[in-house]
């Protein structure tokens, strides 16, 4: 189980966070399930406006495919030295296989549910001199009987993981989470969820979830303060049986609710670069810490750390071990207790 400790009212930041060793962070073991998807770059320059209409027109100079969805979630944890198997569905088709070697490349174990009638989820951005131009979307709902396929195969791999993450975004991959939830919590394997939409009934009985501001709102309304968000999110969490819920707040950091109280942690002074993927990074190295045994006070400080750095890089991203923990004793790396950076 998820230790809690009493943190009534803290604001973190005193200390730093203890370093984590990497035997530790390796012997953790997540399954990441959700919707994956095809992160595509097309880079070019802009040197005149279409004659056609009034859009620029891109040169396209260099590409790159990166994992997107849950397969950066994926990416995430295994770039901080955690074991991550990936249970999700993909078409078969180019972009599918293309994942496959992406996952390969990450040291992600998956575990693919192929629906030959589903063309692979894609976001294709167009970018000029690191600015986002457009993005196109590309994706479809999975077959039923795939579906049923990952739920079968999901019971399989539960005994197999210490941590269960799903990484929501609303693409069809989560049809069966409900039911996926139920078992792993009677298997009493933490749950970790990144919510999506406004029907929040389906995460009942997780550990903990982590929406940001505005998917919070969705479900709760506008919070006129803080002693009003306070009393939301306690009515949610008591009416869903949630245990945990960690609201993700950009510029304002990131604030803990659980039964043993509140806890805030400051966002890391940061230049913001880009914060797509962020919300991966953040619940990833929840899961990664949980895994290797860490407090849930603990894993939130390395999680809002780990936020911090990623958003200073472009796109879908990771944080490594080395940048997680970037000055390491001799006694951390080898598991002294009580060591810290």
């Amino acid at each position: 189980m998820v230790n809690f400790q009493d943190i009534t009212h803290v604001v973190a930041g005193s200390k730093p966070d203890p370093v984590v060793p990497r035997a530790q962070l390796s012997a953790a073991r997540v399954l990441v399930v959700g919707d994956v998807m095809l992160d595509r770059y097309w880079f070019g320059d802009v040197n005149r406006i279409s004659p056609e209409a009034p859009v620029p027109v891109v040169h396209v100079q260099r590409t790159e495919d990166r994992l997107g969805g849950a397969a950066n979630v994926a990416r995430n944890v295994t770039a901080l030295g955690a074991q991550a198997g990936l249970l999700c569905v993909v078409g078969d088709d180019e972009p599918g296989e293309r994942i496959v070697e992406l996952l390969q490349d990450s040291r992600v174990n998956a575990h693919l549910e192929r629906d030959p009638a589903l063309p692979t989820t894609i976001k294709l951005r167009v970018l000029s001199r690191q600015q986002q131009l457009l993005r196109v979307d590309f994706e479809n709902w999975p077959a039923h009987e795939v579906l049923l396929a990952g739920l079968a195969r999901f019971e399989t791999l539960l005994p197999e993981h210490d941590v269960l993450l799903f990484s929501d975004y609303a693409k069809g991959g989560l049809t069966h989470v409900t039911k996926m939830i139920a078992a792993a919590r009677a298997a009493g394997k933490p749950v970790l969820v990144d919510p999506k939409g406004d029907n929040w009934e389906r995460y009942r009985g997780a550990t903990l979830i982590t929406p940001n501001r505005a998917e919070l709102r969705e479900v709760v309304g506008q919070w006129k303060s803080e002693e009003d968000l306070h009393a939301r999110v306690g009515k949610l969490r008591t009416e869903l049986e949630i245990e945990a819920l960690l609201l993700t707040r950009s510029e304002e950091g990131m604030t803990l609710f659980t039964d043993a109280g509140v806890l805030h942690e400051s966002a890391v002074a940061r230049e913001v670069y880009d914060v797509s993927g962020a919300g991966d990074t953040v619940i990833a190295t929840l899961a990664a810490m949980l895994g290797a045994g860490l407090p849930l006070t603990e894993a939130v400080g390395h999680a809002n750390r780990a936020a911090g750095i990623v958003v200073a890089k472009l796109g879908t991203a990771t944080v490594d071990y080395t940048e997680l923990f970037p000055t390491m004793t001799a006694g951390a790396e080898s598991g002294v207790p009580g060591s810290h950076i």
